[in-house]
């Protein structure tokens, strides 16, 4: 009996000394992986909530359900400040790219349509001063070309007859008369002649009547001017009367191009600025022009401006009414910190930007912009020349259909957890409790009955109303204080 208990006693000692080993041997090896996991040279920050619950501690702890808080080293934060931390690996299956902010031209071309016009300041109408009649008529159709001093018509007027008649009456007189008489019937021949230039006849056919030449029944009417005729109302047999158009005649040597420029684009044209225009008609051709008025009016229906842009046209290819397509090329030599266009993530109220901070780490940053051409827009506030913003994936990083929580999320301090004990009074229908807490240090609270938030449903399900709790909580947004742990006290 006496060897059986001395037996039992050694079995007894040896799987106590076993078990105590082997606690140590655990305990070593915990101890011995939490120094392996701990990175070399960073410093611990705090722990987290192992569920993404806004609650963090300065040392290790559990949550409601056991699991082990996890350490959060310097570094390592997600959240530190506004950035976001992105894997290498996300970062190269998204696609991202980016491109440094840098000062360029930023030159740019506004683009309009036109239409050709004449120039106004070219246009002429012919309006004999005197009555007659349309005895034949020269330029007979409504596009003819003519030239400076071309036959019209022949004319018909007893005014001129009778003018061309007291000039040979008057001419012959001043060879007979001698003395004031002469110089009298001069006078008269000098009035006669003076009335048929005032009435625009030719210099050609005065010659022709101060040589000797006969009064004629017809004279020829011609043109004032080179151009094309745009209106005719002369036919032949007509009766007109003084100041009567009969036709409109146009210099096409130079025309005018009327741009429609855009309400946003106005401010950038400059009186004297070159532009280049094409025509449909020759595609081959850019011909240029100079702008030289802004028109006082605005189209309400199109919110454009009218510009008037002059073109030489000395071969008359140009015809009014043709289109064009112009391009005017502003801010030239002008030099501004710019990014690319699509780095712009453009909420209506807003513009933001994601500035690459360094490898993963990206922050985004709203941003003041000025002008901008095809590619890129100037920035005015928000980057410095040489950062490097993204300007692929962008819209991935910051989503519209998370943007407010995400950068909400950015911008939030980790959560500071806070003690107290109190009775629960009640457990609401919508989930939250009513507790009756001491004092909260931590807070400089006193003792009070308010109203919290469980963080999961199963914090509460094994206690009743009237137990008296230790608890721990949050707050997860102003006013809103979240209970992280809760267990009767």
């Amino acid at each position: 009996m006496k060897n059986i208990l001395i037996i039992v006693l050694l079995v007894a000692a040896g799987s106590i000394g076993y078990w105590f080993g082997g606690q140590q041997k655990i305990g070593a090896g915990t101890a011995a992986s939490e120094t392996a996991a701990a990175p070399a040279g960073k410093k611990l920050l705090y722990y987290r909530n192992p569920m993404g619950l806004p609650d963090t501690s300065p040392v290790p702890k559990k949550d409601s359900m056991g699991m082990d808080y996890l350490p959060v080293y310097e570094g390592d934060d997600e959240e530190s400040g506004s950035s976001v931390k992105i894997s290498t690996a996300k970062v190269q299956k998204l696609g991202v790219r980016t491109e440094a902010a840098t000062l360029r031209d930023l030159s740019r071309p506004i683009r309009a349509v036109g239409r050709v016009e004449v120039d106004e300041r070219r246009v002429f109408a012919v309006a004999p001063k005197f009555e007659g009649w349309i005895e034949r008529l020269h330029a007979n159709a409504t596009g003819q070309p003519v030239g400076r001093g071309q036959p019209l018509f022949e004319v018909y007027s007893p005014e001129l007859v009778s003018a061309q008649r007291e000039y040979q009456v008057a001419a012959r007189g001043v060879d007979k008369l001698s003395g004031e008489a002469q110089a009298s019937i001069r006078q008269v021949a000098d009035a006669a002649l003076a009335r048929l230039r005032n009435w625009d006849i030719s210099a050609e056919q005065i010659e022709r009547l101060k040589a000797g030449g006969e009064p004629a029944r017809t004279l020829t009417y011609r043109s004032p001017v080179a151009g094309v005729i745009l209106e005719k109302k002369a036919l032949q047999g007509q009766r007109f009367m003084p100041g009567e158009a009969l036709y409109q005649i146009a210099d096409v040597s130079g025309v005018w191009v009327l741009a429609d420029v855009f309400e946003r684009d106005i401010a950038a044209v400059k009186l004297g600025q070159q532009v280049e225009v094409s025509i449909d008609a020759f595609p081959d051709k850019t011909l240029v022009g100079k702008v030289s008025y802004l028109y006082p009016t605005l189209n309400a229906q199109t919110r454009t401006v009218p510009v008037r842009i002059e073109l030489p046209n000395p071969r008359g290819e140009l015809r009014p009414a043709m289109y064009a397509k112009v391009d005017m090329k502003v801010g030239a030599g002008r030099t501004a910190l710019t990014i690319p266009i699509s780095a712009v993530i453009d909420s209506g109220t807003s513009q933001r930007i994601i500035v690459q901070q360094d490898e993963g780490r990206f922050e985004p940053r709203d941003v003041k912009l000025g002008q901008r051409n095809d590619d890129y827009v100037e920035v005015n506030e928000g980057v410095k020349e040489g950062e490097q913003v993204v300007v692929s994936a962008n819209f991935l990083i910051d989503s519209e259909s998370n943007l407010k929580a995400a950068l909400g999320g950015m911008k939030e301090k980790p959560s500071v957890s806070h003690h107290a004990l109190g009775t629960l009074d009640s457990i609401e229908a919508n989930g939250s409790v009513m507790i009756t807490h001491d004092p909260v240090a931590s807070l400089n609270w006193p003792k009070m009955t308010m109203e919290f938030v469980p963080a999961n449903a199963a914090l509460i399900d094994k206690l009743k109303p009237g137990t008296a709790i230790a608890f721990e909580f949050v707050e997860r947004k102003p006013g809103e204080w979240v209970i992280t742990k809760i267990e009767a006290h």
